[in-house]
């Protein structure tokens, strides 16, 4: 059983072919390769209508009414206006996409995938400014130093890989816009790039910011244009406290695998359908200061969004934090590498120290997982990554034939 939980990403073997393919051929059959793989991955990805991460394959219904946060979207609903009036005609003609657009779920980690929007590489310094704008009018101080840092490090993984800066980058992000910024309409914006995708869903003063992926390869800069650049240190210490502060026998229950070999996420790029069961030890039995902890950890991710949204969704979480699981693949030792995933009907988070990729050439064994590759994953369960179960009911009222 435990063995079956410990499910594993299904974009190794795409990893391994960019890896492959990255070394050798000109750009331009590179680029082509590219392409194909991104093409196939989509096709497969979107195979099936959205639905949801789900415990058993049936959405639990009624967690995500429309009902007001009393928290102001109008400062990204100005920053987003700006963003789009400092982009000429034709790149407001590759950014701006229907709300209820598939493009949403046209999001991938791997380097090679081709996105859709505007990129900051292309941008104009006035542009970059306006899209950082964007940013910092959705995201908490600590979200928009964390998105920074993992574009500063994307390109400190360009230089240790003999300045390959036409692969990895700190410009190599897209910025994508779906529907029209509105204080009434649903509406909302998509980061998208190596490491760093922002769902940003805006309807009426409400917000949900997910599916979100944040990570990096290497997390700590000890060299370059941007040394001492360090991301995910938080994350990755709070969750192994978390696991140490857990009695031995709910440690019995939480660890389902005392050895990690490969790649354990499965909320990742076109798994917005994955069942997935609880597992792990249930915080019902947690004490007050378990709890606590736990909150503290959760708030490590949620905290990302701004500071008035990130308050409202912490409420959420506490509501069922009698429902929430924390469970555990790997060691517990001070240098482990390991998983761990806190899941309840209204968050599921990921953390995973993954296989080298970008920096194969530099690990003592490639096969295994290190500490200076990080994928985290935060989803919304039950219908409502991408704020799909919020536009549901806002269109109950009218016709609507969207994804």
């Amino acid at each position: 059983m435990k063995k079956r939980l410990a499910l594993f990403s299904c974009f190794s073997l795409l990893i391994t072919l960019s890896l492959a393919y990255s070394q050798r051929g000109g750009a331009g059959d590179r680029m082509e390769r590219f392409r194909r793989m991104s093409s196939d991955a989509e096709q497969k990805g979107l195979a099936e209508p959205y639905r949801g991460i789900t415990r058993d394959g049936s959405v639990v219904p009624g967690l995500f009414p429309i009902r007001s946060s009393g928290v102001s979207t109008e400062p990204v609903k100005k920053a987003a206006s700006a963003f789009l009036a400092a982009l000429t005609k034709d790149q407001r003609s590759k950014t701006a996409f229907p709300v209820d657009d598939p493009e949403w779920r046209k999001w991938m980690n791997q380097h090679f995938y081709i996105r859709q929007g505007v990129s900051f590489q292309e941008m104009s310094e006035p542009q970059r400014e306006a899209a950082f704008g964007l940013l910092r009018a959705s995201l908490s101080a600590k979200g928009l130093k964390l998105t920074r840092d993992i574009m500063r490090l994307n390109y400190t993984l360009g230089e240790l890989n003999n300045n390959n800066f036409e692969e990895y980058g700190e410009w190599l992000y897209w910025i994508t816009v779906m529907g029209e910024p509105s204080a009434s309409e649903p509406w909302g914006w998509q980061l998208d790039g190596h490491h760093a995708i922002i769902n940003y869903l805006v309807l009426g003063d409400q917000v949900v910011m997910t599916p979100l992926f944040v990570g990096s390869e290497p997390v700590i800069a000890y060299e370059g244009k941007y040394k001492g650049a360090v991301i995910l240190q938080d994350e990755q210490n709070q969750g192994l406290a978390m696991i140490r502060a857990l009695t031995e026998s709910q440690r019995e229950k939480a660890i389902l695998q005392v050895s990690k070999t490969g790649n354990n996420n499965v909320g990742e790029a076109f798994k917005d359908n994955v069942i997935l069961d609880y597992a792990g030890v249930p915080a019902a039995g947690f004490s007050t200061a378990q709890k606590k902890q736990l909150l503290d950890l959760i708030g490590r991710y949620v905290n990302n969004m701004d500071d008035g949204h990130a308050r409202v969704k912490m409420e959420e979480v506490r509501r069922h934090l009698d429902e929430t699981w924390f469970a555990w693949i790997g060691g517990t030792e001070d240098k482990s590498v390991f998983y761990y995933r806190i899941h309840s009907p209204v968050i599921l988070i990921e953390f995973d120290h993954q296989q080298p990729v970008g920096l194969r050439h530099l690990a003592a064994d490639p096969r295994l997982p290190e500490r200076q590759h990080v994928h985290c994953v935060v989803r919304t369960p039950n219908g409502n990554d991408y704020g799909k179960d919020l536009l549901r009911q806002h269109y109950q009222r009218r016709p609507h034939t969207g994804d």
